[in-house]
Protein backbone atom coordinates (compact mmCIF):
# COMPACT_ATOMS: atom_id res chain seq x y z
CA UNK A 1 0.00 0.00 0.00
CA UNK A 2 3.06 2.37 0.32
CA UNK A 3 5.56 3.74 -1.62
CA UNK A 4 8.92 5.40 -0.37
CA UNK A 5 10.57 7.90 -2.17
CA UNK A 6 13.72 8.87 -0.67
CA UNK A 7 15.46 12.39 -0.97
CA UNK A 8 18.56 14.13 0.64
CA UNK A 9 18.14 14.11 4.15
CA UNK A 10 14.06 13.83 3.58
CA UNK A 11 12.05 10.66 3.82
CA UNK A 12 9.01 10.71 2.49
CA UNK A 13 5.93 8.24 2.56
CA UNK A 14 4.02 8.48 -0.73
CA UNK A 15 0.80 7.07 -0.74
CA UNK A 16 -0.67 5.29 -3.91
CA UNK A 17 -3.34 7.16 -5.77
CA UNK A 18 -4.98 11.06 -4.45
CA UNK A 19 -6.82 11.63 -1.83
CA UNK A 20 -10.44 12.59 -2.07
CA UNK A 21 -10.81 15.94 0.24
CA UNK A 22 -14.28 17.05 -0.98
CA UNK A 23 -17.32 15.73 -2.77
CA UNK A 24 -19.85 18.38 -4.14
CA UNK A 25 -23.55 17.21 -3.33
CA UNK A 26 -25.71 15.36 -6.11
CA UNK A 27 -22.54 15.35 -7.95
CA UNK A 28 -21.54 12.14 -10.46
CA UNK A 29 -19.24 11.33 -7.33
CA UNK A 30 -21.73 11.73 -5.26
CA UNK A 31 -23.64 9.45 -6.98
CA UNK A 32 -20.53 7.20 -7.20
CA UNK A 33 -21.01 6.89 -3.27
CA UNK A 34 -17.39 8.42 -3.16
CA UNK A 35 -16.54 9.77 -0.16
CA UNK A 36 -14.10 12.70 1.12
CA UNK A 37 -11.00 10.72 2.49
CA UNK A 38 -11.07 7.73 -0.73
CA UNK A 39 -8.44 7.70 -2.71
CA UNK A 40 -7.92 7.26 -6.36
CA UNK A 41 -5.80 4.78 -7.21
CA UNK A 42 -6.15 4.32 -11.19
CA UNK A 43 -8.01 5.56 -14.31
CA UNK A 44 -8.76 2.90 -17.07
CA UNK A 45 -5.38 0.92 -15.18
CA UNK A 46 -3.66 3.62 -15.66
CA UNK A 47 -2.01 4.68 -12.25
CA UNK A 48 -2.89 8.21 -10.73
CA UNK A 49 -0.14 10.21 -8.87
CA UNK A 50 -1.98 13.07 -8.20
CA UNK A 51 -4.80 15.23 -9.18
CA UNK A 52 -3.36 16.54 -12.51
CA UNK A 53 -2.80 12.78 -13.34
CA UNK A 54 -6.51 12.51 -12.55
CA UNK A 55 -7.53 15.27 -14.87
CA UNK A 56 -5.36 14.58 -17.51
CA UNK A 57 -6.79 10.67 -17.94
CA UNK A 58 -10.66 11.56 -17.10
CA UNK A 59 -10.27 14.33 -19.67
CA UNK A 60 -12.89 13.73 -22.99
CA UNK A 61 -13.00 10.44 -21.47
CA UNK A 62 -16.99 9.02 -21.34
CA UNK A 63 -16.74 5.58 -20.59
CA UNK A 64 -14.04 5.01 -17.68
CA UNK A 65 -13.22 2.26 -15.00
CA UNK A 66 -11.79 4.07 -11.54
CA UNK A 67 -9.59 2.40 -9.33
CA UNK A 68 -10.68 3.54 -5.90
CA UNK A 69 -8.65 2.80 -2.05
CA UNK A 70 -12.03 3.38 -0.05
CA UNK A 71 -10.74 4.94 3.79
CA UNK A 72 -11.60 1.58 5.27
CA UNK A 73 -9.14 -0.16 3.03
CA UNK A 74 -11.84 -1.84 0.51
CA UNK A 75 -10.34 -1.64 -3.13
CA UNK A 76 -13.15 -0.84 -5.54
CA UNK A 77 -13.27 -0.77 -9.46
CA UNK A 78 -15.96 1.89 -10.36
CA UNK A 79 -17.35 1.70 -13.95
CA UNK A 80 -18.60 5.11 -15.33
CA UNK A 81 -20.78 6.25 -18.41
CA UNK A 82 -20.90 10.57 -17.78
CA UNK A 83 -21.86 12.69 -20.31
CA UNK A 84 -19.53 14.56 -22.72
CA UNK A 85 -17.93 17.34 -20.15
CA UNK A 86 -19.85 16.05 -16.91
CA UNK A 87 -18.15 16.87 -13.65
CA UNK A 88 -17.40 14.72 -11.06
CA UNK A 89 -18.28 17.11 -8.30
CA UNK A 90 -14.29 16.26 -6.79
CA UNK A 91 -11.55 18.21 -4.50
CA UNK A 92 -8.17 16.79 -4.07
CA UNK A 93 -4.93 16.79 -1.69
CA UNK A 94 -2.86 19.63 -2.48
CA UNK A 95 0.18 18.00 -4.60
CA UNK A 96 3.30 17.36 -2.32
CA UNK A 97 6.29 19.50 -4.30
CA UNK A 98 9.19 17.99 -5.26
CA UNK A 99 12.69 19.10 -3.09
CA UNK A 100 14.83 21.00 -5.24
CA UNK A 101 18.56 19.60 -5.07
CA UNK A 102 20.57 22.73 -6.15
CA UNK A 103 22.36 25.14 -4.07
CA UNK A 104 21.51 28.20 -5.22
CA UNK A 105 23.97 31.33 -3.99
CA UNK A 106 21.23 33.34 -3.76
CA UNK A 107 18.11 30.97 -2.52
CA UNK A 108 15.93 33.15 -0.60
CA UNK A 109 15.76 30.10 1.95
CA UNK A 110 19.21 30.42 3.20
CA UNK A 111 17.93 34.40 4.36
CA UNK A 112 15.16 33.15 7.01
CA UNK A 113 15.63 33.72 10.64
CA UNK A 114 16.77 31.09 12.66
CA UNK A 115 13.08 30.79 14.15
CA UNK A 116 11.31 30.90 10.45
CA UNK A 117 8.77 28.02 10.35
CA UNK A 118 10.40 24.95 8.63
CA UNK A 119 8.11 25.18 5.71
CA UNK A 120 9.84 28.58 4.60
CA UNK A 121 13.28 26.17 4.33
CA UNK A 122 11.55 24.19 1.49
CA UNK A 123 12.93 24.56 -1.62
CA UNK A 124 10.70 23.40 -4.58
CA UNK A 125 11.73 22.43 -8.34
CA UNK A 126 8.63 21.24 -9.06
CA UNK A 127 7.19 21.04 -12.96
CA UNK A 128 3.71 20.66 -12.20
CA UNK A 129 3.67 23.59 -9.67
CA UNK A 130 5.32 25.52 -12.39
CA UNK A 131 2.01 24.55 -14.84
CA UNK A 132 -0.59 25.26 -11.73
CA UNK A 133 1.03 28.30 -10.26
CA UNK A 134 4.11 29.65 -12.18
CA UNK A 135 6.18 28.27 -10.07
CA UNK A 136 10.35 28.65 -11.24
CA UNK A 137 11.86 25.57 -12.49
CA UNK A 138 15.97 25.35 -12.94
CA UNK A 139 15.47 21.53 -14.66
CA UNK A 140 18.81 21.02 -13.60
CA UNK A 141 17.30 17.74 -12.29
CA UNK A 142 13.93 16.84 -14.32
CA UNK A 143 13.46 12.97 -14.35
CA UNK A 144 12.78 11.42 -17.79
CA UNK A 145 9.82 10.67 -16.32
CA UNK A 146 8.94 14.04 -15.49
CA UNK A 147 9.80 15.39 -18.64
CA UNK A 148 7.62 12.99 -20.59
CA UNK A 149 4.49 13.62 -18.37
CA UNK A 150 5.47 17.42 -19.47
CA UNK A 151 4.90 16.57 -22.97
CA UNK A 152 1.97 14.24 -22.86
CA UNK A 153 0.23 16.12 -20.46
CA UNK A 154 0.76 19.31 -22.50
CA UNK A 155 1.78 21.04 -19.33
CA UNK A 156 2.22 24.57 -20.58
CA UNK A 157 3.57 27.05 -20.26
CA UNK A 158 6.79 26.35 -17.79
CA UNK A 159 8.42 28.97 -16.02
CA UNK A 160 12.25 28.37 -15.90
CA UNK A 161 14.64 29.72 -13.84
CA UNK A 162 17.85 30.44 -16.28
CA UNK A 163 19.85 33.50 -14.72
CA UNK A 164 22.60 32.98 -17.08
CA UNK A 165 22.70 30.99 -20.44
CA UNK A 166 27.30 31.47 -20.20
CA UNK A 167 27.19 28.40 -18.15
CA UNK A 168 29.91 28.73 -16.50
CA UNK A 169 28.04 31.72 -14.75
CA UNK A 170 24.76 29.40 -14.22
CA UNK A 171 26.71 26.63 -12.37
CA UNK A 172 28.20 28.48 -9.96
CA UNK A 173 25.11 30.61 -9.27
CA UNK A 174 23.13 27.09 -8.82
CA UNK A 175 26.01 25.79 -7.24
CA UNK A 176 26.04 22.57 -9.69
CA UNK A 177 28.46 21.71 -12.21
CA UNK A 178 28.22 22.95 -15.86
CA UNK A 179 27.09 19.54 -17.11
CA UNK A 180 24.28 20.12 -14.65
CA UNK A 181 23.97 23.67 -15.41
CA UNK A 182 23.39 22.56 -19.28
CA UNK A 183 19.73 22.73 -19.78
CA UNK A 184 19.56 23.52 -23.07
CA UNK A 185 18.55 20.60 -25.18
CA UNK A 186 16.13 20.00 -22.43
CA UNK A 187 14.38 23.28 -23.08
CA UNK A 188 14.97 22.60 -26.60
CA UNK A 189 13.19 19.22 -26.13
CA UNK A 190 10.26 21.26 -24.47
CA UNK A 191 9.43 23.75 -27.29
CA UNK A 192 9.57 21.00 -29.97
CA UNK A 193 6.85 19.45 -28.25
CA UNK A 194 4.87 22.65 -28.22
CA UNK A 195 5.70 23.77 -24.99
CA UNK A 196 6.13 27.53 -24.12
CA UNK A 197 8.49 28.75 -22.26
CA UNK A 198 8.84 31.86 -19.86
CA UNK A 199 12.08 32.46 -18.56
CA UNK A 200 13.55 34.18 -15.51
CA UNK A 201 16.43 36.05 -15.08
CA UNK A 202 17.53 36.38 -10.56
CA UNK A 203 20.39 39.79 -11.20
CA UNK A 204 22.82 39.62 -8.92
CA UNK A 205 25.31 42.42 -9.16
CA UNK A 206 28.81 41.61 -10.75
CA UNK A 207 27.89 38.15 -12.02
CA UNK A 208 25.40 37.61 -13.97
CA UNK A 209 24.42 41.37 -15.32
CA UNK A 210 26.12 43.79 -17.81
CA UNK A 211 27.14 41.91 -20.59
CA UNK A 212 26.35 38.59 -19.38
CA UNK A 213 22.73 39.61 -19.11
CA UNK A 214 22.70 41.13 -22.75
CA UNK A 215 23.93 37.64 -23.85
CA UNK A 216 21.35 35.84 -21.95
CA UNK A 217 18.09 37.78 -22.89
CA UNK A 218 19.51 37.43 -26.87
CA UNK A 219 20.26 33.76 -26.23
CA UNK A 220 16.53 33.41 -25.46
CA UNK A 221 15.11 35.81 -27.58
CA UNK A 222 16.81 33.77 -30.68
CA UNK A 223 13.79 31.10 -29.17
CA UNK A 224 11.01 33.38 -29.42
CA UNK A 225 7.84 32.73 -29.72
CA UNK A 226 8.22 29.41 -28.31
CA UNK A 227 10.47 30.93 -25.09
CA UNK A 228 7.70 33.70 -24.91
CA UNK A 229 9.31 35.81 -21.77
CA UNK A 230 11.87 37.11 -19.73
CA UNK A 231 11.70 38.54 -16.37
CA UNK A 232 14.86 39.93 -14.94
CA UNK A 233 14.29 40.65 -11.02
CA UNK A 234 16.73 41.65 -8.31
CA UNK A 235 17.97 40.10 -5.34
CA UNK A 236 16.50 39.94 -2.56
CA UNK A 237 18.92 39.89 0.44
CA UNK A 238 17.78 39.48 3.80
CA UNK A 239 20.12 40.64 6.91
CA UNK A 240 20.93 36.51 7.22
CA UNK A 241 22.18 36.27 3.96
CA UNK A 242 26.24 36.74 4.82
CA UNK A 243 28.07 35.00 1.67
CA UNK A 244 31.00 37.90 0.86
CA UNK A 245 29.91 36.87 -2.83
CA UNK A 246 26.62 38.40 -3.13
CA UNK A 247 26.09 42.23 -3.63
CA UNK A 248 23.03 44.42 -2.33
CA UNK A 249 21.32 45.62 -5.30
CA UNK A 250 21.95 49.76 -5.48
CA UNK A 251 19.36 52.50 -7.12
CA UNK A 252 22.67 52.88 -8.90
CA UNK A 253 22.42 49.61 -10.37
CA UNK A 254 18.86 49.89 -10.96
CA UNK A 255 19.14 52.85 -13.16
CA UNK A 256 22.01 51.33 -15.01
CA UNK A 257 20.52 48.11 -15.44
CA UNK A 258 17.47 50.10 -16.72
CA UNK A 259 19.21 52.16 -19.33
CA UNK A 260 20.93 48.70 -20.76
CA UNK A 261 17.65 46.91 -20.92
CA UNK A 262 15.72 49.68 -22.43
CA UNK A 263 18.49 49.49 -25.41
CA UNK A 264 18.22 45.85 -25.50
CA UNK A 265 14.10 45.84 -25.47
CA UNK A 266 13.94 48.88 -28.19
CA UNK A 267 16.13 46.74 -30.37
CA UNK A 268 13.93 43.48 -29.48
CA UNK A 269 10.72 45.69 -30.22
CA UNK A 270 11.62 46.37 -33.66
CA UNK A 271 12.72 42.67 -34.51
CA UNK A 272 10.36 40.95 -32.41
CA UNK A 273 7.44 43.12 -32.21
CA UNK A 274 7.64 42.41 -28.40
CA UNK A 275 9.80 44.11 -25.22
CA UNK A 276 10.56 40.21 -24.88
CA UNK A 277 12.75 40.88 -21.71
CA UNK A 278 10.66 42.76 -18.82
CA UNK A 279 11.97 44.49 -15.55
CA UNK A 280 11.30 43.60 -12.23
CA UNK A 281 8.63 46.51 -10.88
CA UNK A 282 11.16 46.72 -7.67
CA UNK A 283 14.23 48.03 -10.08
CA UNK A 284 12.20 50.70 -11.31
CA UNK A 285 10.97 51.46 -7.92
CA UNK A 286 14.33 51.26 -6.44
CA UNK A 287 16.04 53.55 -8.90
CA UNK A 288 12.99 56.38 -8.80
CA UNK A 289 12.36 56.33 -12.72
CA UNK A 290 9.07 56.00 -13.89
CA UNK A 291 6.67 52.60 -14.54
CA UNK A 292 6.02 51.86 -17.88
CA UNK A 293 3.12 52.55 -19.74
CA UNK A 294 0.39 49.68 -19.93
CA UNK A 295 1.54 49.06 -23.40
CA UNK A 296 5.29 48.36 -22.45
CA UNK A 297 4.08 45.02 -20.50
CA UNK A 298 1.33 43.92 -23.76
CA UNK A 299 -0.39 40.45 -21.95
CA UNK A 300 1.59 40.87 -18.81
CA UNK A 301 2.95 37.53 -19.14
CA UNK A 302 4.92 37.34 -15.89
CA UNK A 303 2.89 39.85 -13.55
CA UNK A 304 3.05 36.93 -10.97
CA UNK A 305 7.00 37.51 -10.60
CA UNK A 306 6.39 41.53 -9.60
CA UNK A 307 6.73 42.40 -12.97
CA UNK A 308 4.03 45.02 -14.08
CA UNK A 309 2.12 44.82 -10.84
CA UNK A 310 2.09 47.93 -9.89
CA UNK A 311 1.21 49.52 -13.84
CA UNK A 312 -1.77 47.12 -13.50
CA UNK A 313 -2.84 48.30 -10.17
CA UNK A 314 -2.98 51.70 -11.59
CA UNK A 315 -4.84 50.81 -13.97
CA UNK A 316 -6.92 48.79 -11.63
CA UNK A 317 -7.33 52.34 -9.47
CA UNK A 318 -8.28 54.35 -12.09
CA UNK A 319 -11.06 51.94 -13.26
CA UNK A 320 -12.36 51.74 -9.41
CA UNK A 321 -11.96 56.12 -9.14
CA UNK A 322 -14.45 56.02 -12.66
CA UNK A 323 -16.48 53.88 -10.81
CA UNK A 324 -16.81 55.89 -7.96
CA UNK A 325 -17.09 58.85 -9.88
CA UNK A 326 -20.85 57.57 -10.83
CA UNK A 327 -21.64 55.58 -7.80
CA UNK A 328 -19.55 57.00 -4.88
CA UNK A 329 -19.26 55.49 -1.46
CA UNK A 330 -22.69 55.70 0.45
CA UNK A 331 -21.22 56.21 3.68
CA UNK A 332 -17.48 57.23 3.00
CA UNK A 333 -16.88 58.46 6.76
CA UNK A 334 -17.54 54.43 7.58
CA UNK A 335 -14.04 54.35 5.50
CA UNK A 336 -11.80 55.11 7.90
CA UNK A 337 -9.13 52.96 7.89
CA UNK A 338 -5.27 52.50 7.63
CA UNK A 339 -3.74 50.50 4.80
CA UNK A 340 -0.68 49.08 5.95
CA UNK A 341 2.28 47.87 2.97
CA UNK A 342 5.65 47.50 2.28
CA UNK A 343 8.11 50.69 1.75
CA UNK A 344 8.30 50.19 -1.70
CA UNK A 345 5.24 50.12 -2.42
CA UNK A 346 3.81 52.91 0.13
CA UNK A 347 4.98 56.01 -2.03
CA UNK A 348 2.58 54.43 -5.06
CA UNK A 349 -0.38 54.24 -3.16
CA UNK A 350 0.23 57.08 -0.58
CA UNK A 351 -1.29 59.80 -2.94
CA UNK A 352 -3.78 57.27 -4.40
CA UNK A 353 -5.68 56.75 -1.67
CA UNK A 354 -5.11 60.40 -0.64
CA UNK A 355 -6.73 61.49 -3.92
CA UNK A 356 -9.88 59.34 -2.68
CA UNK A 357 -10.10 61.27 0.27
CA UNK A 358 -10.01 64.48 -1.20
CA UNK A 359 -12.85 63.69 -3.28
CA UNK A 360 -14.93 61.14 -2.30
CA UNK A 361 -14.63 62.23 1.83
CA UNK A 362 -12.85 58.83 3.15
CA UNK A 363 -10.41 57.89 5.75
CA UNK A 364 -8.02 56.21 4.61
CA UNK A 365 -4.00 56.29 5.28
CA UNK A 366 -0.87 54.65 4.10
CA UNK A 367 1.75 53.60 6.68
CA UNK A 368 4.68 51.22 5.21
CA UNK A 369 6.27 48.97 7.80
CA UNK A 370 9.89 48.66 8.04
CA UNK A 371 10.98 45.06 7.75
CA UNK A 372 12.51 44.15 10.96
CA UNK A 373 12.54 40.26 10.63
CA UNK A 374 14.21 40.06 6.99
CA UNK A 375 16.23 43.26 7.13
CA UNK A 376 15.60 46.59 6.04
CA UNK A 377 16.94 45.31 2.47
CA UNK A 378 13.54 43.85 2.09
CA UNK A 379 10.72 46.29 1.20
CA UNK A 380 8.41 44.64 -1.02
CA UNK A 381 4.49 44.19 0.87
CA UNK A 382 4.40 40.59 0.45
CA UNK A 383 7.44 39.70 2.67
CA UNK A 384 5.73 41.77 5.68
CA UNK A 385 5.48 39.91 8.48
CA UNK A 386 2.77 40.27 11.84
CA UNK A 387 5.57 41.56 14.08
CA UNK A 388 6.19 44.19 11.54
CA UNK A 389 2.97 45.45 11.44
CA UNK A 390 2.71 45.17 15.12
CA UNK A 391 5.90 47.55 15.44
CA UNK A 392 4.04 50.09 13.39
CA UNK A 393 0.50 50.15 15.52
CA UNK A 394 1.29 53.93 16.96
CA UNK A 395 0.56 55.22 13.60
CA UNK A 396 -2.50 53.41 13.02
CA UNK A 397 -5.54 54.58 12.70
CA UNK A 398 -9.54 54.03 11.64
CA UNK A 399 -11.49 51.42 12.44
CA UNK A 400 -10.30 48.66 10.60
CA UNK A 401 -6.74 47.62 9.06
CA UNK A 402 -6.03 46.33 5.30
CA UNK A 403 -3.25 44.34 4.97
CA UNK A 404 -2.14 42.64 1.22
CA UNK A 405 -3.55 39.14 0.73
CA UNK A 406 0.33 38.44 -0.67
CA UNK A 407 1.70 38.27 3.86
CA UNK A 408 -0.30 35.61 4.12
CA UNK A 409 -0.50 32.02 3.14
CA UNK A 410 -2.65 31.31 0.50
CA UNK A 411 -4.38 28.00 2.74
CA UNK A 412 -4.72 30.29 5.77
CA UNK A 413 -4.57 33.04 7.55
CA UNK A 414 -0.96 32.92 8.99
CA UNK A 415 2.20 35.58 7.81
CA UNK A 416 5.72 34.45 7.58
CA UNK A 417 6.68 34.98 10.95
CA UNK A 418 3.79 32.00 11.91
CA UNK A 419 1.73 35.32 13.19
CA UNK A 420 -1.36 34.33 12.91
CA UNK A 421 -4.38 36.89 11.61
CA UNK A 422 -6.01 36.44 15.10
CA UNK A 423 -2.94 37.82 16.65
CA UNK A 424 -2.34 40.44 15.26
CA UNK A 425 -6.04 41.63 15.73
CA UNK A 426 -5.46 41.17 18.76
CA UNK A 427 -2.25 42.97 19.66
CA UNK A 428 -3.91 45.90 17.12
CA UNK A 429 -6.76 46.00 18.91
CA UNK A 430 -8.16 46.43 15.38
CA UNK A 431 -9.92 44.49 12.68
CA UNK A 432 -7.85 43.39 10.30
CA UNK A 433 -8.90 42.84 7.09
CA UNK A 434 -6.39 40.92 4.35
CA UNK A 435 -7.42 42.11 0.65
CA UNK A 436 -6.59 41.65 -2.99
CA UNK A 437 -7.50 44.55 -5.26
CA UNK A 438 -10.76 43.20 -5.71
CA UNK A 439 -11.45 42.69 -2.19
CA UNK A 440 -10.11 46.32 -1.33
CA UNK A 441 -12.45 47.69 -4.45
CA UNK A 442 -15.66 45.97 -2.67
CA UNK A 443 -15.27 47.93 0.63
CA UNK A 444 -16.50 50.92 -1.54
CA UNK A 445 -19.80 49.56 -2.62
Amino acid sequence: MYEFAVTPAVTQIRRRGVEITEVSPASLGAELELEPGDRVIKVNGRAVRDYLDFRFQTGGETELTIGVLKRGGEEWEVEIERGEGEDFGLSFENIVPRQCANECLFCFCNGNPPDARPALSFRDEDVRLSFLYGNYTTLTSITEAEMSRVIEQRLTPQYVSVHATDLKVRAYLLGVDEKRADIGGKMRRMMDAGIEIHAQVVLCPEINDGEILRRTIYDLAAEHPRVRSVAVVPLGLTRYNTDARLTTVTAEFCRRTIREVSAIQKDLRARLGTNFAFLGDEIYLRAGVAIPSRRHYGDYPQIEDGVGMVRSFREDFARLRRRLERRPPRAPSRLSATVVTGKLFAPVLAPLLEGLNSRFGTRLKTVAVENDYFGPDIVVAGLMTGRDVIAARDRIEGDFVVLPGAAFKSDEPVMLDGMTLEEVQKSLGLPVRPADFEAFARMFV
